[in-house]
């Protein structure tokens, strides 16, 4: 396992740096790391690591998700208001209702199958996409009109909303009844991660105005709150629905909020845990892409995919209309919401453990999905957010 580490830290930072130094998101470099080092190609990472990997992958989505609520300001959220809703699960119902109408033409397979496909591509990916906005919030870009406080509350609760339906549907395909109950557990889910990450936040700030710790210590208790959050919402699986990665920002937004001071010096020391986070998390991801799906997809789910992405940049659009937002940063957000990773890494493959007949498709659909959408989301925000975003003094 010790060799298994080396490898992922040692290669996922040369090629991140290699394609840093091309002009494109060091992720990709990662990405690519972990498909040449993981079971699809060379077979070098230990099985050990690849079981643990999902778990690797929440601590590391834990991580970045901590850091953008310690960023995120309340003043700005309810700046944006209307749109920050919207962009929750318009642009996901849109991309779904593409594949809905696109792949039984192009696939041939049924429109509940589509649907299920739609499901898992349709989820935006935090990982690719916090990072990136926090970096917009530090150097000023997009601040006047909160473009990336925006993107990342979206983002984050874009994923709630597709993996429920994504369970309703394929409880339909397995037999079971699509039941209006279990749309409710979107808001349901929504609100309890809030009110949860809002409590801890509260309590959090008691405790660290009344008692002397240093940083440190304060992050390790921070973390371990967050792993608890994530392990409660497991807990209460089928029984209470609950956002855990909702809670963890929320509680970092309510610590920068009470306690403004301390929630910034804690973003600095967890900016440099992402360092190893990061690498972790791309490289890992890149170890569950079967590269072999993605070249036996053939030209036909490229396209579907392509086509998809369109339906998905409509409803961005649709989710901007009467805002103050000029074109460029509607364009600008329209290519911030692109990229798919790590849902896809979590659940593209369930379909066809639960012995559907869409699974192979959907899995191949969901392996190409990271492969065109990551790479294309994080280079098309890197070299366009100059260009289409104003830049405020921080």
């Amino acid at each position: 396992m010790l060799t298994s580490l080396a490898l992922i830290f040692l290669l996922g930072l040369v090629m991140g740096s290699i394609f840093n130094s091309l002009k494109l998101p060091s992720l990709l470099g990662m990405l690519f790391t972990g498909i040449i080092l993981g079971p699809y190609a060379l077979n070098l990472l230990d099985a050990n690591i690849l079981t643990i990997s999902p778990d690797l992958r929440q601590i590391a989505l834990v991580i970045i998700l901590t850091r953008a609520g310690l960023a995120l300001d309340i003043k700005d959220l309810k700046k944006v208001g209307r749109p920050a809703i919207l962009m929750c699960f318009v642009p996901a119902l849109f991309e779904i209702a593409g594949f809905v109408l696109l792949a039984p033409k192009l696939l041939g397979i049924s429109i509940l199958d589509a649907a299920i496909m739609g499901t898992v591509i349709a989820a935006v990916s935090p990982a690719v996409i916090v990072p990136k906005m926090l970096k917009l919030m530090e150097t000023g870009y997009g601040k006047a009109q909160s473009i990336p406080q925006l993107i990342m509350a979206g983002a984050s609760v874009d994923d709630i909303f597709v993996i429920v339906l994504f369970t309703s549907f394929t409880g339909l395909a397995t037999g079971g009844d699509f039941s209006v109950m279990s749309l409710l557990q979107i808001p349901i889910s929504i609100i309890l991660g809030l009110l949860l990450g809002i409590l801890l936040g509260l309590i959090l700030f008691y405790l660290f105005k009344h008692l002397h710790l240093r940083d440190s210590m304060k992050v390790i208790i921070i973390l371990s709150v967050s792993f608890l959050f994530i392990t409660l919402e497991t807990l209460l699986k089928g029984i209470i629905p609950i956002s855990g990665l909702l809670a963890v920002m929320s509680m970092g937004a309510t610590l920068l909020k009470t306690y403004p001071n301390l929630a910034n010096r804690i973003s600095m020391k967890f900016s440099k845990l992402w360092v190893g986070a990061e690498i972790f998390l791309f490289v890992l991801v890149g170890a569950t892409v079967d590269i072999k799906y993605a070249l036996s997809s053939g030209i036909i789910v490229v396209l579907l995919i392509l086509g998809c992405l369109v339906f998905r940049m409509a409803g961005v659009f649709s989710s901007l209309i009467k805002t103050k937002l000029n074109s460029k940063e509607r364009t600008f957000c329209m290519i911030a919401y692109m990229p798919k990773a790590t849902v896809q890494a979590a659940i593209g493959a369930l379909p066809l453990a639960m012995g559907l007949s869409c699974g192979q498709i959907v899995l191949t659909a969901a392996v190409t999905a990271i492969l065109i959408t990551a790479p294309l989301g994080a280079l098309g925000i890197d070299l366009t957010y100059k260009k289409l975003l104003s830049k405020e003094i921080v």
